[in-house]
């Protein structure tokens, strides 16, 4: 399955010039990576920070969601589990 990236900004949004510094391989792989996207390797750094901070919101939230499951009774009543267990064993596999 392939996933399509779109880096198109809006027409009134304004960029913002800045001078990094990055090891060579760096570059070298965002030269690498804009050249197989057709996009530009501003747009290769843009995509990688925006990435990063999703990765990093969604570990967030699975951390505050892990916190609340460890305040509330998460557990799997025990006539829930004696049913599904019996459901089971009568299922053709």
């Amino acid at each position: 399955m392939k996933t399509a990236v779109s880096i198109r900004r809006p027409k009134k949004q304004l960029n913002t010039k800045t001078a990094i510094s990055v090891p060579k391989d760096v570059f070298e792989l965002s030269e690498k990576l804009a050249k197989k996207m057709k996009i530009s390797r501003s747009a290769v750094y843009a995509l990688g920070i925006k990435t990063l901070n999703e990765e990093l919101d969604r570990k967030a939230m699975i951390e505050r969601i892990n916190k609340v499951c460890e305040e509330v009774d998460t557990s799997i009543d025990p006539e829930l589990r004696e049913y599904t267990f019996r459901r089971l064993r009568k299922a053709e596999w």
